[in-house]
């Protein structure tokens, strides 16, 4: 009579594939708060023209805001993600939107440069709290469709991103700096859906399943180590061009707009928002594509594809200039994702680290570029900068240095050297 028992049995083993599914409800809410938490981080370079009019700031005190937010999210993200791969703390979500809360509150009240720096530097402190965990959530959550799974993470982000110079439009441009009190809205709504998602996040945990994923991970060895410390070398390098050249649009190319076609404050946040949002687009669709054709080719294509497009900006007339932006978004941001996933194959089993290093350079290296970029100006003029900045995406050819997906599977998988 024990047969009966063990075909029972059978069907529960059965279950353990869903183990691997795609949770896409918690995918669609970590993406949510990506969208409220970056739509918020992005008003700062958004309102630039804001406070340069109304503080009387030069372009070197901008780039001093854009510094403060960007470096400080870009120092914190690795520790955070380093803490929680140790000892992974879904709190931190939560916690993560309310220093942002606490930013954007400062920012709605305050009338001085430094009160300014101080109020970023909390928007950057909640940044730095959520994409590593974020980051984190998506993998979990991702199943066996990893490249998807940032896609969607990252998209509510750089959707996010896109919304920032149209919310200036229709809330700073009338309300001033007081119109940030709005955002508190935003990140409380943030908190609610973090606290669904940490909850989650908590009961994942408690049942095993990242200590089975810790298990998965396995050592390289050392010749394979040292061609890993390359590998993240050079994508390290690539987030650094990208992140100067998005950098260079996001932040400074407003002023070129105002300066060289003599548009509105208003009317070049549209121009920007084009960027940003087919940005949003290509972040998408990015993952996807990668899963198909290979990490490692979307990463070249991002950037050698935009290279032409790039040269060709500084030289098109208004209409040319709204077509070359959007196409640069679309095909830029579509290694957003990719760059992620790419680098958590370096490092398996450190998921946080791996991601706050990514994404914590990205808008680190954002920040520095802002602040060199800023003085740069100021000597040189906007529109010098903005047609030297055209041929940063060059340095696209760099993947060619980077492993295939095929030798990062074999690396992470067998840790063995791959064959030549």
């Amino acid at each position: 009579m024990s047969i009966p028992t063990v075909q029972t049995a059978a069907p529960q083993k059965g279950r353990q594939p869903l183990a691997g599914a795609t949770v896409f409800r918690i995918l669609i809410a970590v993406s949510l708060v990506h969208l409220f938490n970056d739509s918020i981080q992005s008003v700062i370079p958004a309102i630039f023209p804001i406070l340069r009019s109304s503080m009387h700031l030069n372009y070197t005190q901008i780039g001093w805001i854009s510094f403060a937010i960007n470096f400080t999210s870009s120092i914190m993200q690795p520790v955070v993600g380093w803490f929680a791969d140790r000892k992974p703390k879904p709190a931190l979500l939560p916690i993560g939107m309310g220093f942002t809360f606490t930013g954007m509150l400062l920012l709605a009240f305050a009338h001085s440069y430094p009160a300014v720096l101080l109020a970023v530097v909390f928007v950057g402190l909640g940044s730095a709290a959520f994409h590593p965990e974020g980051s984190r959530v998506a993998h979990m959550a991702s199943g066996t469709r990893r490249g998807l799974a940032q896609s969607i993470f990252q998209v509510g982000g750089n959707a996010g991103q896109s919304l920032a110079p149209m919310l200036t439009m229709w809330i700073f441009i009338p309300l001033g700096l007081f119109g940030s009190i709005w955002f508190t809205l935003v990140a409380g709504a943030g908190i609610a859906v973090q606290l669904y998602i940490a909850r989650w996040y908590g009961n994942k945990l408690r049942s095993g399943a990242q200590v089975k994923k810790k298990a998965q991970a396995r050592q390289l060895k050392p010749e394979v180590r040292s061609k890993v410390r390359f590998a993240i070398v050079m994508l390290v390098v690539l987030v650094f061009v990208r992140s100067w050249y998005s950098s260079s649009i996001s932040t400074f190319f407003p002023f070129y707009l105002i300066d060289h076609f003599g548009l509105s404050v208003d009317d070049a946040q549209i121009f920007i928002f084009l960027f940003l949002g087919a940005g949003a687009v290509g972040t998408f669709f990015g993952g996807p594509v990668a899963d198909r054709i290979g990490k490692r080719n979307v990463i070249f294509a991002s950037m050698v594809l935009a290279a032409p497009l790039a040269l060709l900006l500084p030289h098109v007339g208004l209409w040319g200039v709204g077509i070359l932006l959007a196409l640069l978004g679309l095909i830029v941001f579509s290694s957003f994702s990719v760059t992620v996933v790419y680098a958590q194959m370096l490092f398996p089993g450190k998921i946080g680290t791996v991601s706050g290093l990514i994404t914590g350079l990205a808008f680190g290296l954002g920040g520095l570029g802002a602040l060199v970029l800023g003085k740069w100006i100021d000597l040189a003029g906007v529109n010098t900068v903005m047609a030297i900045c055209s041929f940063l995406p060059l340095l696209g050819v760099l993947t060619f240095l980077l492993p295939s997906d095929q030798q990062l599977n074999r690396w992470s998988g067998e840790g063995e050297e791959p064959k030549q």
